[in-house]
């Protein structure tokens, strides 16, 4: 097993939940412990979903492998003046959403941290998605829309821009789906994992992701498959009545998994912007869940995905180009975790492939 990184991989202390205060309905308040553990089961197997995301990441810890790639050796290009300053605020966006991330344990209580949730999924997707925003824009790629995105980080997913920790993923039609670069999950998939506990092996972190890309790309398939029988100009038809189907056949369902291309740790992150006002929210804040756990491993994950963006952005400006687009940043941002991971990360990777 590679060396592990940042915080220590532990398994989770279940705690008694907070009595709620009294509603005056007795009856509420019998049921309350049910409700809880009702909404920690999916709660539990979101944060193991994150949580094998992370450890995979560490066990792997392979972020410096990035720059023995031929594709990051040939990684550059011209950068305008006006896709500098495009670039800068991307980042900017970023790391401001990443430092906001970072900063939300300094309350150290557990029920403050179980509301926090509400904008700290969608912190650490949206710093994802401005890291990717300018990892795509360096190379002149220009696109906001996130499906674009999507789709467009897929396809260097698959090309092999990213280190094994995050450079697995999934196609093929539902119910027949391929997993890639997950070779401990490849004959499990269709049973997944059976437990609520955390994955504490290699083997099962890799069955958790393999069970995670699964649910996320069915998600996908079956939001497609509504979008498009929904509306009655694009809604399937039986060639015999005319109705709009019911069911798809197995070449319909591979006819959406074309449309939909890969599904990969960005699809995953994705699954964090959940809108407050969603109901789903209230399965993690109404949880038992380890909170603290679930937010540790977001922000090691945020860190791995945008260092990885991050050391092709200096590979494309110059390490001396990049300081200097750090050094317009705002004095929170320069002084904190872009300034340390600039000085312990991007630069040596940068020195070592100029060694190499």
């Amino acid at each position: 097993m590679r060396q592990t990184t940042n915080v220590a991989m532990h398994s989770v202390d279940p705690k008694a939940p907070l009595a709620p205060a009294s509603s005056g309905n007795s009856l509420m308040d019998e049921n309350w412990p049910k409700r809880v553990a009702a909404q920690s089961i999916p709660a539990q197997v979101f944060l193991n979903h994150f949580f094998a995301m992370d450890y995979h990441i560490q066990y792997q810890n392979d972020l410096f492998d990035v720059a023995k790639f031929p594709i990051f050796q040939q990684f550059g290009g011209r950068v305008t003046d006006e896709q500098r300053k495009a670039l800068e605020k991307l980042l900017l966006n970023s790391w401001s959403a990443e430092y906001a991330l970072r900063i939300t344990p300094v309350v150290n209580d557990e029920q403050y941290l179980q509301s926090s949730l509400h904008w700290t999924f969608p912190q650490a997707y949206y710093s994802a998605l401005f890291s990717a925003r300018a990892f795509l824009a360096v190379q002149g790629i220009n696109v906001s829309n996130e499906e674009l995105i999507r789709k467009r980080i897929g396809n260097m997913v698959v090309r092999g821009y990213y280190p094994a920790s995050i450079g697995y993923y999934a196609l093929g039609p539902i119910n027949n789906y391929r997993i890639q670069r997950l070779p401990m999950a490849k004959f499990k998939l269709t049973t997944g994992r059976s437990d609520l506990t955390l994955p504490s092996r290699e083997n099962s972190a890799q069955l958790e992701l393999a069970q995670f890309l699964k649910t996320t790309r069915d998600q996908r398939v079956k939001a497609l498959r509504n979008v498009i029988q929904n509306n009655p100009k694009t809604a399937l038809r039986s060639p015999r009545t005319g109705e709009i189907l019911q069911k798809f056949s197995v070449e319909q369902y591979k006819q959406l998994a074309r449309q939909i291309g890969y599904t990969t740790y960005f699809d995953m992150l994705s699954r964090l912007r959940i809108s407050s006002t969603n109901r789903e929210i209230e399965r993690f804040v109404d949880s038992e869940i380890d909170v603290k756990l679930f937010h540790q491993s977001l922000v090691n994950i945020v860190s791995h995905v945008n260092s990885v963006h991050e050391v092709y952005i200096a590979r494309a400006l110059g390490l001396d180009g990049y300081r200097q687009l750090v050094s317009k940043l705002p004095s929170y941002l320069q002084e904190s975790f872009v300034r340390e991971r600039m000085n312990t990360i991007i630069a040596p990777m940068l020195e070592q492939h100029i060694a190499a």
